[in-house]
């Protein structure tokens, strides 16, 4: 996957195009609270707060991609984990705010 060679900021559709093809490996870093109100299928929830517990657990056999509400702390997870040589790629731009304003679907499972 050739955009993935550098940092990169996804649209919903890439993601879910991504994601429903199991391509990628796509993390909320939400806190709890806003988790439980509604997340993306399939996504796994990894909260920013606590990202020194879980970025060595990352996976490294598929592109990380994070998402938030609409950007600001995926990025900051996303700068976090390269600057420690962690294997991330992406994240998505507009956070679920903007997959939500896609229409795209939401669960709360």
């Amino acid at each position: 996957m050739a955009f993935f060679n550098a940092f990169k900021t996804l649209s919903p559709q890439e993601v879910q195009d991504l994601a429903g093809r199991d391509a990628i490996h796509l993390v909320d870093v939400r806190e709890a609270h806003e988790w439980n109100e509604g997340h993306i299928p399939g996504a796994v929830h990894r909260p920013l707060s606590e990202l020194s517990a879980w970025a060595g657990d990352l996976p490294k056999d598929r592109p990380v991609v994070f998402y938030c509400l609409s950007g600001g702390r995926s990025g900051q997870a996303l700068s976090r984990c390269k600057s420690a040589g962690h294997p991330v790629e992406g994240h998505m731009g507009g956070g679920i705010s903007a997959w939500r304003m896609q229409g795209l679907p939401v669960t709360r499972d």
